[in-house]
Protein backbone atom coordinates (compact mmCIF):
# COMPACT_ATOMS: atom_id res chain seq x y z
CA UNK A 1 0.00 0.00 0.00
CA UNK A 2 1.47 3.50 -0.99
CA UNK A 3 1.77 5.79 1.89
CA UNK A 4 2.78 8.75 2.61
CA UNK A 5 5.08 9.01 5.71
CA UNK A 6 7.08 11.89 7.58
CA UNK A 7 8.72 12.26 10.91
CA UNK A 8 6.58 14.25 13.15
CA UNK A 9 8.29 16.80 15.82
CA UNK A 10 7.10 18.93 18.81
CA UNK A 11 4.79 21.36 16.15
CA UNK A 12 2.86 17.88 15.26
CA UNK A 13 2.44 16.99 18.86
CA UNK A 14 -1.08 17.91 19.47
CA UNK A 15 -2.53 16.48 15.88
CA UNK A 16 -0.47 13.17 17.42
CA UNK A 17 -2.13 13.10 20.55
CA UNK A 18 -5.45 13.63 18.85
CA UNK A 19 -4.99 10.69 16.73
CA UNK A 20 -4.18 8.60 19.37
CA UNK A 21 -7.31 10.03 21.71
CA UNK A 22 -9.91 8.92 18.49
CA UNK A 23 -8.02 5.77 18.05
CA UNK A 24 -7.54 4.18 21.51
CA UNK A 25 -11.16 6.34 22.77
CA UNK A 26 -13.06 2.51 22.76
CA UNK A 27 -10.20 0.12 23.06
CA UNK A 28 -10.53 -2.69 26.08
CA UNK A 29 -7.55 -0.98 27.32
CA UNK A 30 -8.35 2.43 27.85
CA UNK A 31 -11.86 1.93 28.96
CA UNK A 32 -10.53 -0.10 31.89
CA UNK A 33 -7.96 2.97 32.77
CA UNK A 34 -11.16 5.21 32.29
CA UNK A 35 -14.23 3.12 32.89
CA UNK A 36 -16.54 6.22 32.80
CA UNK A 37 -16.93 7.68 29.22
CA UNK A 38 -17.64 11.34 30.39
CA UNK A 39 -14.36 11.29 32.26
CA UNK A 40 -12.40 9.55 29.54
CA UNK A 41 -13.14 12.11 26.95
CA UNK A 42 -12.36 14.93 29.96
CA UNK A 43 -8.67 13.24 30.56
CA UNK A 44 -7.87 10.50 27.97
CA UNK A 45 -5.96 13.06 25.58
CA UNK A 46 -3.82 14.07 29.05
CA UNK A 47 -3.11 10.90 29.37
CA UNK A 48 -1.71 9.73 26.03
CA UNK A 49 0.10 13.00 25.72
CA UNK A 50 2.41 11.45 28.10
CA UNK A 51 3.31 8.96 25.39
CA UNK A 52 3.89 11.63 22.92
CA UNK A 53 5.92 13.90 25.02
CA UNK A 54 8.33 10.78 25.83
CA UNK A 55 8.26 9.62 22.02
CA UNK A 56 9.21 13.29 21.03
CA UNK A 57 12.28 13.77 23.38
CA UNK A 58 13.82 10.32 22.80
CA UNK A 59 12.36 8.30 20.01
CA UNK A 60 10.42 8.99 17.26
CA UNK A 61 6.84 9.45 15.70
CA UNK A 62 6.13 8.70 12.01
CA UNK A 63 3.01 10.33 11.08
CA UNK A 64 1.37 9.60 7.61
CA UNK A 65 0.96 12.72 5.66
CA UNK A 66 -2.66 12.95 5.48
CA UNK A 67 -2.80 13.17 9.62
CA UNK A 68 -4.50 10.14 9.85
CA UNK A 69 -2.43 7.84 11.47
CA UNK A 70 1.00 7.45 13.79
CA UNK A 71 3.22 5.23 15.01
CA UNK A 72 5.35 5.68 18.23
CA UNK A 73 8.95 4.04 18.69
CA UNK A 74 11.54 3.63 21.24
CA UNK A 75 14.56 2.42 21.36
CA UNK A 76 15.12 0.43 24.12
CA UNK A 77 18.94 -0.43 25.15
CA UNK A 78 20.11 -3.77 26.86
CA UNK A 79 20.23 -4.11 29.89
CA UNK A 80 17.58 -3.37 32.86
CA UNK A 81 17.02 -0.01 33.45
CA UNK A 82 18.59 2.03 36.25
CA UNK A 83 16.43 3.13 38.85
CA UNK A 84 12.33 3.45 39.32
CA UNK A 85 11.00 4.57 35.68
CA UNK A 86 8.92 7.63 36.65
CA UNK A 87 6.82 7.13 33.81
CA UNK A 88 3.79 5.50 35.25
CA UNK A 89 4.14 7.89 38.16
CA UNK A 90 3.78 11.15 35.66
CA UNK A 91 0.81 9.35 33.95
CA UNK A 92 -1.16 9.54 36.71
CA UNK A 93 -0.39 12.92 37.99
CA UNK A 94 -0.98 14.35 34.75
CA UNK A 95 -4.21 12.90 33.43
CA UNK A 96 -5.99 11.81 36.57
CA UNK A 97 -4.35 11.59 40.04
CA UNK A 98 -7.33 10.26 41.71
CA UNK A 99 -7.02 6.99 39.13
CA UNK A 100 -4.49 4.70 40.39
CA UNK A 101 -5.16 2.60 37.04
CA UNK A 102 -3.67 5.53 35.41
CA UNK A 103 -0.65 4.22 37.05
CA UNK A 104 -0.67 0.78 37.54
CA UNK A 105 -1.02 -0.21 33.75
CA UNK A 106 2.42 1.36 33.36
CA UNK A 107 3.93 -0.64 36.23
CA UNK A 108 2.54 -3.63 34.92
CA UNK A 109 3.40 -3.60 31.84
CA UNK A 110 6.86 -2.27 32.65
CA UNK A 111 7.51 -5.57 34.75
CA UNK A 112 7.23 -7.59 31.42
CA UNK A 113 8.97 -5.68 29.13
CA UNK A 114 12.32 -7.36 28.17
CA UNK A 115 15.37 -6.16 28.64
CA UNK A 116 18.44 -8.84 27.45
CA UNK A 117 18.45 -7.43 23.84
CA UNK A 118 18.74 -3.92 22.65
CA UNK A 119 15.10 -3.58 20.62
CA UNK A 120 12.85 -1.24 19.29
CA UNK A 121 9.38 -0.60 21.01
CA UNK A 122 6.50 0.11 18.85
CA UNK A 123 4.91 1.89 22.05
CA UNK A 124 1.42 2.31 20.23
CA UNK A 125 0.05 2.78 17.09
CA UNK A 126 -3.26 4.94 16.24
CA UNK A 127 -5.08 5.28 13.65
CA UNK A 128 -8.32 7.69 12.76
CA UNK A 129 -11.48 5.19 13.58
CA UNK A 130 -12.88 6.46 9.53
CA UNK A 131 -9.61 5.19 8.48
CA UNK A 132 -9.08 1.62 10.24
CA UNK A 133 -9.35 -1.77 8.93
CA UNK A 134 -7.62 -0.39 5.63
CA UNK A 135 -4.17 -1.66 6.29
CA UNK A 136 -2.84 1.66 7.03
CA UNK A 137 -0.90 0.47 10.16
CA UNK A 138 0.23 -2.10 8.57
CA UNK A 139 1.63 0.14 6.21
CA UNK A 140 3.21 2.44 8.87
CA UNK A 141 4.85 -0.26 10.94
CA UNK A 142 6.40 -1.69 7.52
CA UNK A 143 9.33 0.49 7.38
CA UNK A 144 10.38 0.25 10.63
CA UNK A 145 10.33 -3.19 10.63
CA UNK A 146 12.25 -3.27 7.57
CA UNK A 147 14.92 -1.22 8.82
CA UNK A 148 15.18 -4.22 11.97
CA UNK A 149 15.83 -6.10 10.09
CA UNK A 150 18.24 -4.61 7.90
CA UNK A 151 19.92 -3.83 11.00
CA UNK A 152 19.65 -7.09 13.25
CA UNK A 153 17.24 -5.54 15.47
CA UNK A 154 14.32 -7.51 17.28
CA UNK A 155 10.95 -5.30 17.95
CA UNK A 156 8.51 -5.58 21.12
CA UNK A 157 4.71 -4.11 21.47
CA UNK A 158 2.35 -4.80 24.13
CA UNK A 159 -1.14 -5.91 21.56
CA UNK A 160 -4.43 -4.14 23.65
CA UNK A 161 -6.95 -6.41 21.64
CA UNK A 162 -7.07 -9.94 19.86
CA UNK A 163 -7.27 -7.79 16.65
CA UNK A 164 -4.10 -5.66 17.38
CA UNK A 165 -2.71 -9.20 18.24
CA UNK A 166 -3.60 -10.61 14.64
CA UNK A 167 -2.45 -7.49 12.91
CA UNK A 168 0.95 -8.30 14.33
CA UNK A 169 1.33 -11.69 14.17
CA UNK A 170 0.87 -11.39 10.75
CA UNK A 171 4.09 -8.97 10.39
CA UNK A 172 5.92 -11.92 12.38
CA UNK A 173 5.57 -10.72 16.12
CA UNK A 174 4.80 -13.69 18.70
CA UNK A 175 3.28 -13.82 21.45
CA UNK A 176 5.94 -14.06 24.88
CA UNK A 177 3.76 -16.41 26.33
CA UNK A 178 2.32 -14.38 29.37
CA UNK A 179 -0.53 -12.35 29.21
CA UNK A 180 -0.56 -8.98 31.33
CA UNK A 181 -3.87 -9.34 33.26
CA UNK A 182 -5.16 -6.22 34.36
CA UNK A 183 -7.56 -6.58 37.74
CA UNK A 184 -10.83 -7.24 36.60
CA UNK A 185 -10.05 -5.90 33.33
CA UNK A 186 -9.01 -7.27 29.60
CA UNK A 187 -5.39 -8.70 28.82
CA UNK A 188 -2.27 -7.52 27.06
CA UNK A 189 -0.21 -9.56 24.74
CA UNK A 190 3.69 -8.51 24.81
CA UNK A 191 4.76 -9.86 21.40
CA UNK A 192 8.49 -10.08 19.99
CA UNK A 193 9.39 -9.92 16.42
CA UNK A 194 13.29 -11.53 16.02
CA UNK A 195 14.44 -9.82 12.81
CA UNK A 196 14.32 -11.63 9.14
CA UNK A 197 17.25 -12.53 8.24
CA UNK A 198 17.98 -12.09 4.22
Amino acid sequence: MGVRIRQADERDRDQVVRILDEAFHNDPVSGWVFPEEEHRRAVHGKFLGVFADITLAGGRIDMLEDGTAVALWLSVPAGAPEGDDGTPALMRETADPDNERAELIGRLTGAVHPHDRAHEYLLMIGVSPERQGEGIGEALITEVLERCDRDGVPAYLEASSERSRGLYERLGFTFMGRTVDLPDGPSMWPMWRDPYTV
